[in-house]
């Protein structure tokens, strides 16, 4: 069986208003990938690979959780063997990965990238191999042609506040087509608890040139950080937490708790909830003032490996979904805020489906009139972003909110060769308008409906960031 029968222009596409929808109004949109995690130094260099493995399964802990469970060794994933060996490996993985995404994005991007339309599997991996490599060891298939091969318009990778952004400054002095912007993420500032706390605190200070003895002096430098990053075209910020953190507080509390921490001593549960409410509270308002947009990532249950973490470290694919309680602390943290005036475009991503109804209500509550879409129920985020993940998404908010103001998908991806999963979002999208046109659930308004499918590819999230 070729592939061309499997990853066909109809992908997806189950009636002829789901195909309209999907080739006259939706495959040609730009991208705007407004969260993910690409090296901005790669793109500043504009890295040509060695081969398909760098590209492609390097740090790729998706794949990396498929290959273990089948049995392969961990020394043909993150271990010592050649490049050429792990990619036969992962091939010999691929036909095992049925009913699971990687199987769908596998071929997408053989077929997107490389024009490689055979079903990839042990037989064919040394010919495939060195087909792909060839063609990622070239200057065409540099980290800069490959976002503009794929239509990229912006990309917004993620960095602590403590990074210099050197490499966004020279990407925007080399006037590169795709626009590339930063996300400020300063959970490390925020997670008091965590080991480690202290010797962030000086990374702090060495970028910033202020010494941190006082929890004022924290929320000093912390400005001083978003308004470097804004400085140098930021206009995002990004969390990635358990739950949103939400307990009163008063501010002599916080900086008593503060100065226990940095001198050594013991802080409890309730000393943490509170100091975490009181900076990430003080964060979202810092983002308001300037005009950013907020995102939270909620729900993960990291590093549940202990052994394998000491081993390998994090973001190696020993995390799974959490089932924290979210409604009560994300509706005080919302109201906390908007109380003020000053809660900003705000983006919800939610891990656990069981969440799914919450999310879709809470966004409600606070899209106040001001702005189109102003609090956004995120697209389905890591273990959700694949057909059924997205689709109860995408159902959860058309019965509890409006669909289309939907702000659509983003990578979240590491990889340069993720960007098929635009793609396969929007063939998801237009299949469940064709299949309701079909069913005459929906009128067949193709024009309208077209419309609507543009704006949640493309349009709704170049008017929410306003990249310009």
């Amino acid at each position: 069986m070729s592939q061309k029968k499997f990853i066909n222009d109809d992908f997806l596409l189950s009636n002829k208003y789901a195909k309209t929808l999907y080739h006259d109004y939706a495959s040609n949109m730009p991208i705007i990938d407004y969260h993910c995690h690409l090296p901005p130094q790669d793109i500043a260099k504009n890295q040509v690979y060695e081969n398909l493995t760098q590209i492609w399964i390097y740090g790729d802990h998706y794949k990396w959780r498929a290959m273990r469970t089948l049995g392969i060794d961990e020394k043909y994933i993150t271990g010592n063997a050649s490049d050429e060996e792990k990619f036969k490996k992962w091939a010999k993985t691929v036909p095992y990965t049925m009913r699971n995404p990687l199987y769908h994005w596998t071929h997408m991007e053989l077929s997107r990238y490389f024009d490689i339309n055979e079903l990839l599997n042990e037989e064919n991996a040394g010919e495939i191999y060195k087909a792909a490599s060839e063609k990622v060891n070239s200057d065409a298939y540099s980290c800069q042609n490959i976002l503009s091969k794929m239509n990229v318009e912006v990309v917004c990778t993620t960095e602590d506040p403590t990074d210099t952004l050197e490499y966004h400054q020279k990407i925007a002095e080399n006037g590169l087509k795709t626009h590339i912007s930063t996300s400020f993420r300063p959970d490390k500032a925020i997670m008091i608890a965590n080991e480690g706390y202290k010797e962030y605190l000086e990374n702090l200070e060495e970028v910033s040139g202020i010494s941190i003895n006082s929890y004022q002096d924290l929320l000093d430098v912390l400005v001083q950080r978003i308004t470097y990053f804004n400085d140098n075209g930021c206009k995002v910020s990004d969390h990635g937490l358990n739950f949103i953190p939400y307990a009163d507080f008063k501010e002599a509390e916080v900086a008593a708790i503060f100065k226990k921490r940095i001198t050594g001593q013991q802080i409890n549960k309730e000393d943490t909830l509170k100091f975490e409410s009181a900076v990430l509270q003080f964060l979202s308002e810092q983002y308001h003032s300037f005009g950013w947009v907020q995102q939270f990532h909620i729900g993960a249950l990291r590093n549940n490996n202990t052994r394998m973490l000491d081993t390998l470290g994090p973001d190696t694919g020993w995390d799974s979904i959490g089932d924290y309680p979210q409604a009560e602390n994300l509706s005080k943290f919302l109201n906390a805020l908007d109380g003020k005036d000053k809660l900003t475009k705000t983006i919800i991503y939610n891990l656990n489906p069981a969440d799914n109804e919450v999310i879709a209500t809470m966004i409600g509550n606070f899209n106040d009139g001001s702005v189109k879409g102003k609090v956004q129920f995120g697209s389905g985020w890591w273990f959700l972003d694949q057909k059924d993940g997205m689709t109860k998404q995408i159902n959860a908010l058309s019965n509890m909110g409006l669909l289309s103001c939907f702000i659509g998908m983003l990578t979240d991806s590491r990889s340069f060769l993720s960007y098929p999963r635009h793609e396969y979002f929007r063939r998801i999208v237009c299949n469940i308008f064709g299949e309701e046109i079909e069913k005459g659930e929906l009128p067949n308004d193709i024009e309208w409906i077209g419309k609507l499918v543009q704006d949640i590819s493309y349009n709704n999230a170049k008017e929410y960031f306003d990249f310009s």
